[in-house]
């Protein structure tokens, strides 16, 4: 009998996950399977919704418990479901006790917007995976007028540096060559904290007690808060990877205040450009949503320009979707074709920039740490297929011999 995790959504997400293997193991708990959902999207809740349907014909006699930010906004929808034995809120399911066998009632889903501390939760490793996760922020004080996830999350609220150094110093130790700085609104880092530490500060702080750490990456940003401190620590410190995801959602300045969105076109070119000037080999990613309500189609050329006007490669591209009780959900909306049809320009625009940035890596050498054997990421974040396979977990300089659609090949270097 064995508790499998089914994880959906964010880094977040993914970090929580290892959480409630342990804290379900420390419960005794067994043959169960549990399910963290994602609510970013309507898609996101119905995918749930089908995952726990499959993993109930496949583990008939398991409990089965549906936790995250889905669960946490929409309890009753999951607790109707003849196949789920439990839900749990997004405080409850980093709690041992809540995965107890004989815990009752069965639905324990309290009031997020209530919680104001993040608990300190040290992970020794993740399950399959060469790179970690830290969360060091949890929860958003903003209230941009498509998203849900405030509601699932509760306030902004930040780990105090001296344990975010404490778990990343253990990673390393453990063997892990990478981590990845994630959190609901990371940019929003220390506000709550005595002094107020910027994102920048637990940066630095980070690089210089953990100097064994080869690699760290940061997770989601906001480009209307990114400090003084990070940009100068981006431009020098070469263990603080060139890799920037951009929470940019559109190019349109109408679009952006109408989504409540704090940065504008402007703001989001001049990050872009400031960084590229102090770090040529930054690559920059984003979230991009098309078919916003009221957005004409001039607005929508503003964003596909955006991904050349900004020289983006990783692109994370979502068609507008409803989210009940936000701001948006009541505006005049475009129709759903008009969305799909924008998004899929989007990401075809986005899979060309992609492209063209592989092509320009043939002929190079890059770090890469390898993932699985045979395949990893470089610095900057692109996928490298190695042949000889080298072992997982292991950072290898690679030269890169030729690119395909989505990745680059490469061998050893000698």
């Amino acid at each position: 009998m064995s508790v499998d995790l089914v994880t959906f959504g964010c880094r977040l997400n993914a970090y929580e996950s290892e959480i409630i293997r342990r804290q379900a193991a420390e419960a005794g708990l067994s043959d169960a399977v549990i399910v963290n959902t994602c609510a970013v999207t309507a898609e996101a809740v119905r995918q749930a919704g089908q995952a726990i349907r499959r993993a109930r014909r496949q583990r008939p006699e398991a409990t089965l418990i549906v936790t995250g930010c889905a669960a946490q906004l929409e309890p009753e929808r999951f607790a109707a479901m003849a196949e789920v034995d439990r839900v749990l809120g997004n405080a409850e399911k980093l709690s041992a006790r809540h995965y107890l066998p004989d815990v009752a009632p069965p639905v324990q889903v309290n009031d997020i917007m209530a919680v104001r501390e993040v608990a300190g939760h040290l992970i020794e490793g993740f399950e399959g995976r060469a790179r970690a996760f830290v969360q060091v922020q949890q929860g958003c004080d903003h209230r941009c007028t498509f998203c849900i996830i405030p509601f699932a999350r509760g306030p902004s609220r930040s780990v105090p540096v001296g344990a975010v150094v404490e778990q990343v110093r253990r990673l390393a130790g453990n063997g892990y060559a990478e981590v990845v700085l994630t959190g609901v609104d990371i940019t929003s880092y220390g506000a709550d904290l005595p002094g107020r530490p910027r994102l920048g500060d637990l940066v630095r702080r980070l690089l210089a007690q953990v100097p064994g750490l080869p690699r760290l990456r940061l997770s989601s940003l906001d480009p209307a808060e990114v400090d003084d401190e990070l940009m100068r620590l981006l431009a020098e410190e070469p263990r603080l990877m060139p890799h920037l995801h951009l929470s940019l959602q559109a190019g349109n300045d109408l679009v952006l205040k109408r989504m409540k969105r704090r940065h504008t076109r402007a703001r989001a070119l001049a990050l872009c450009e400031a960084l590229r000037r102090r770090r040529p080999d930054i690559a920059f990613g984003a979230d991009l949503i098309a078919g916003f309500p009221t957005e004409s189609q001039a607005m929508f050329e503003d964003s596909l320009r955006l991904i050349d006007d900004c020289g983006l490669v990783h692109l994370h591209v979502f068609a507008y979707s409803e989210r009940a009780g936000t701001p948006a959900a009541r505006m005049p909306a475009l129709p759903k074709p008009v969305r799909k049809a924008r998004a899929e320009q989007l990401r075809q625009k986005g899979a060309v920039a992609l492209r063209r940035h592989l092509g320009e890596q043939v002929g190079r050498r890059l770090n890469v740490l390898v993932e699985t054997p045979g395949r990893g990421r470089s610095e900057s974040y692109l996928p490298v297929d190695l042949a000889p396979e080298a072992p997982a977990g292991r950072i290898v300089a690679a030269e890169i011999t030729a690119a395909g659609e989505d990745r680059l090949l490469g061998r050893p270097a000698g």
